[in-house]
């Protein structure tokens, strides 16, 4: 057995694989020889046949019908499945991020409420109000 980069590796040591050499000589020359039997590159490049159908949604996506009770069934597994991706907060950070928001909506009703007490006194004023 004898080390060998795949094609397209810069020759990175820490790249290296070990291949068989008659096996991968077999697998990728299979029918592809030249004259002096060197091996032929075939490229990188991936081409997927086409057929008549590829262009019609039905043929890149497979639709299964269900009645109402499968769709509603579904949505609830899809809600469980994305509720089990959340990182929930443990009962420290849920009690400190409660603090926070109560504190801050304090302030800000203060403030507009302020506001509110100081526009209405500046038009009773304005409008020769009692």
């Amino acid at each position: 057995m004898a080390e060998r980069n795949r094609p397209g590796d810069a020759g990175d040591p820490a790249d290296d694989e070990v291949f068989d050499d008659d096996a991968v000589e077999d697998d990728e020359t299979a029918g592809d020889e030249t004259d002096d039997d060197e091996p032929v590159s075939r490229g990188g490049v991936a081409v997927r046949e086409r057929t008549k159908d590829s262009g019609s949604p039905k043929a890149k996506k497979q639709v299964r019908r269900t009645g109402l009770f499968g769709r509603i069934g579904g949505f609830f597994r899809e809600v469980v499945s994305e509720l089990r991706k959340v990182i929930w907060p443990t009962r420290k950070e849920l009690l400190t991020y409660t603090t926070i928001v109560i504190v801050f909506v304090s302030i800000m009703t203060a403030i507009v409420g302020f506001l509110d007490l100081g526009f209405g006194k500046a038009i009773l004023w304005a409008f020769g109000g009692n």
